[in-house]
């Protein structure tokens, strides 16, 4: 395990029950070098979505526990955020959820010299993410083949 997935591992497992004790759920947690600097973000939503009061409250939670556990060596920046509108589908729970719902699918390489795929989420496994088109047509992606799934955005 890399030492990026165990410090997401680590914050996720600490910040899972202050995140719970709100009353959220805990979507995401990265741990990415942006321009130089490095950032810890969570991700947390509701039903109805989360104010920035919320991320607030989660921040000032958290931040003590960071300070106490200090188990990340480099410097970096913690940000407690929305996943937002198009927030990518990357846990069973997230594909449980949309089951039925539009995806948009983006692979790294082209598959029939497409790589951008929208169809309705038909079924999903450790291995697969399955979507049906308009006309019936389901086919079937490898995880591994799969930059990004999210809900697709109709404007």
């Amino acid at each position: 395990m890399s030492r990026k997935e165990q410090y997401e591992q680590q914050t996720e497992e600490l910040l899972e029950p202050i995140v719970a004790g709100f009353g959220f759920e805990l979507v995401d947690v990265e741990y990415v070098k942006e321009a130089g600097t490095w950032y810890l973000r969570a991700y947390i939503d509701k039903p109805g979505g989360i104010t920035v009061d919320d991320c607030e409250a989660v921040s000032r939670k958290f931040s003590d526990v960071l300070d106490e556990r200090d188990y990340i060596e480099d410097a970096y920046i913690f940000e407690v955020s929305s996943p937002g509108l198009g927030r990518p589908l990357k846990k069973e729970k997230d594909f449980k959820r949309s089951m039925g719902e539009e995806v948009e699918i983006k692979t790294y390489r082209a598959i029939d010299r497409q790589k951008e795929f929208t169809g309705i989420l038909k079924d999903y496994d450790k291995d697969t993410v399955t979507i049906e088109y308009e006309d019936g047509f389901l086919q079937i992606f490898q995880k591994s083949e799969i930059a990004l799934v999210r809900l697709a955005l109709d404007f």
